[in-house]
């Protein structure tokens, strides 16, 4: 059975959540003059790591994936949301730590360094995310829907890390512009 999807709440936002965006400031304004865009920011957050993925990628994967690809941009705010999340979820420690401060290769399951092998090179070289790196997804035992739900998910918290970079950005604008 699908999962429905849930309504569009703004105090529930995350990215506003995690850049501490309220109702009446500039940049909180900016961002929700076209609502319908935070909601399906929001919308693909709770998709990509809802239990309806779980067939192709567990969300202990997907929350590694996260966490991973935060660091490496970084994002502090949103590696610390996703190193949570897995808290949350019951992920062992040492595998938050791998994910945190280790390499791919740490990894002695090799889907798991695989899918984040693949997200170091999309994150870092993304010209580099051909044919062959696609293809060393499937020699770990990826199943082609999980390489394309992996490949989705770094395209989004390739946004998502954006987004939340920019609109701190315009929010520290705004104080400057206030003090």
């Amino acid at each position: 059975m699908a999962e429905q999807a849930t309504e569009y709440r703004a105090a529930d936002d995350l990215v506003d959540r995690i850049v501490g965006l309220r109702p009446g400031q500039r940049t909180y304004e900016v961002r929700h003059q076209r609502e319908k865009v935070a909601a399906a920011t929001q919308g693909s957050y709770e998709a990509l790591f809802s239990h309806a993925l779980d067939g192709d990628i567990s969300l202990t994967e997907r929350l590694l994936v996260a966490l991973y690809a935060c660091r490496l941009t970084p994002s502090t705010e949103l590696a610390t949301h996703y190193r949570e999340r897995l808290l949350a979820v019951g992920c062992d420690a040492a595998l938050i730590e791998m994910a945190d401060r280790g390499e791919p290769g740490d990894f002695t399951n090799p889907r798991m360094a695989a899918m984040l092998q693949f997200t170091r090179t999309l994150v870092e070289d993304p010209v580099e995310g051909d044919k062959t790196a696609l293809l060393a997804l499937p020699a770990a035992g990826i199943s082609t829907p999980a390489v394309v739900a992996l490949s989705q998910l770094i395209a989004f918290l390739s946004y998502q890390v954006r987004l939340v970079a920019g609109l701190k950005a315009m929010k520290a604008s705004e104080e400057e512009a206030r003090a």
